[in-house]
């Protein structure tokens, strides 16, 4: 299967999920997507740890590269410029993953935070209403 052919059926896949009430791509009217506040947080963990090993593993070979591309450019070979510049790329592209990753991390445990406070703030709301109507 080509790339394009699957990023066409990822995209479909996707706009099935966005897609109005009305799509024949829905499985039931109405039905919209639900995720446990266990799954969020297990997410997040996986994430956290996705970051650490990346921060980690993704500068691993760093070192040998660049003084392999030291040591080619004071030799005049061209290919230790190429290396160099592979090592910088390699650099940014880690950089901006990891920043993504920890993204995900902190919004996911950020939702999960959220959603507890506010189911807490229902579930006490509704006890109060419940007392007032004893009282009325």
């Amino acid at each position: 299967m080509s790339f394009e052919d699957e990023w066409g059926a990822a995209k479909g896949a996707a706009m099935r999920l966005n897609g109005s009430p009305g799509d024949p791509g829905r499985s039931s009217p109405g039905a919209d997507l639900s995720v446990k506040q266990d799954h969020l947080g297990a997410i997040g963990h996986a994430a956290y740890g996705l970051h650490g090993r990346l921060a980690k593993d993704g500068k691993h070979a760093r070192g040998d590269s660049a003084v392999a591309a030291g040591l080619l450019t004071a030799h005049h070979f061209h290919t230790g410029v190429v290396l160099a510049n592979v090592l910088e790329t390699w650099d940014l592209q880690l950089r901006t993953l990891l920043d993504a990753v920890g993204h995900i991390s902190n919004h996911l445990d950020h939702s999960v935070a959220s959603h507890a406070k506010d189911d807490a703030e229902v579930s006490t709301s509704l006890a109060v209403s419940k007392i007032s109507e004893y009282f009325t």
